[in-house]
């Protein structure tokens, strides 16, 4: 069986291969493919692993031979779903890989925030506590989660797993039903209410024609004044341009964004160029711990070796 993996690059070095490499007797591993280069390389190959790449109508229907498309992700829009069942092309990604990850980052980059890390570890390299007259500096705001309440939307296993660790910190959770319906699940609370409420709001939903921009001008006016928006999930949820108004007018307190709408964001965003020390920005990277990479590889050799033996795991076509 000829297989190919066309962007290995994006799952970081030192990883197992082991799982992968056992199932096929061809396996060509690519750092990076460009787009001029995914025909060739997929025209020949039964199965193609990726993470990031385009796969078009044209490209499947171009490679004859290929079953099985493997995504090192859970996010499918790269790939033309229809066109796959059309030609017969199996699609299946991973879930759940890189929730203790996620959630380690949440809370990682909140408590940063809420006990201003940021600034007293600058405060001290500056020469401030050295100078100050007490054993200690308070010139930055101290805040416990336990006194918070988190507002959560999007409730898969990322939400959930940030709903347990806020539990542990003793935060009043809220989750909010879908953006823009009724609330007909017991225990969920309406999107605007969760809004007006949360002292943290922290984003573990999809990007679809809903939820783009979901977080602009309109929804964090209704936010409460110092709340802290956390963003994990995809970057066009929340309007760039938006986010940096409130946060210079210090309606919102804070934000931890991980992810912006185009990555690698070659034509810059409003939020690169903010400078205000109530933003943390990481690029993409809160899925990617060594362990929750491995996990991928892992999961994407079950998914495999599953469609290999005539079970259904994972698919998505």
């Amino acid at each position: 069986m000829k297989a190919v993996f066309l962007d290995y690059a994006t799952m970081g070095p030192d990883l197992d291969l082991g799982p992968l490499r056992a199932l096929f007797s061809d396996l060509d591993i690519h750092a990076k493919t460009s787009g001029e280069q995914v025909a060739d390389r997929i025209r020949d190959a039964e199965f193609v692993l990726t993470n990031k790449i385009q796969l078009s109508a044209e490209l499947l229907g171009a490679a004859r031979k290929l079953k099985y498309i493997g995504l090192t992700a859970t996010g499918t829009d790269n790939i033309d779903l229809v066109a796959a069942k059309e030609h017969g092309i199996a699609v299946a990604n991973i879930r759940a890989y890189c929730t203790q990850s996620v959630v380690e980052h949440v809370f990682g980059t909140l408590l940063m925030l809420t006990h201003s890390l940021g600034a007293y570890s600058a405060a001290v390299r500056a020469g401030a506590w050295q100078a100050s007259p007490d054993f200690c500096l308070l010139a930055h705001p101290l805040r416990e989660l336990s006194a918070m309440t988190l507002g959560i939307v999007g409730y898969g296993d990322l939400g959930q797993g940030v709903a347990r660790i806020a539990a542990a910190f003793g935060m009043n959770v809220l989750v909010s039903a879908r953006p823009g319906s009724r609330v007909t699940d017991e225990g969920r609370v309406a999107f605007d209410e969760v809004l007006a409420r949360a002292d943290v709001l922290s984003l573990h939903c999809p990007l679809n024609d809903r939820t783009r921009n979901l977080i602009d001008s309109a929804t964090i006016a209704k936010m409460q004044r110092g709340a802290i928006l956390i963003n994990t999930a995809r970057g066009a949820l929340v309007d760039s341009a938006a986010l940096v108004a409130a946060l210079e007018s210090g309606h919102l307190g804070g934000a931890a964004i991980d992810v912006l709408a185009t990555e690698p964001p070659v034509d810059g965003d409003p939020l690169l160029d903010y400078a205000g020390d109530n933003l943390l920005m990481t690029p993409h990277i809160a899925w990617a711990t060594d362990e929750a990479r491995q996990n991928a590889i892992d999961e994407l050799a079950a998914c495999v070796a599953a469609f290999i033996d005539g079970e259904q795991r994972n698919r998505v076509v």
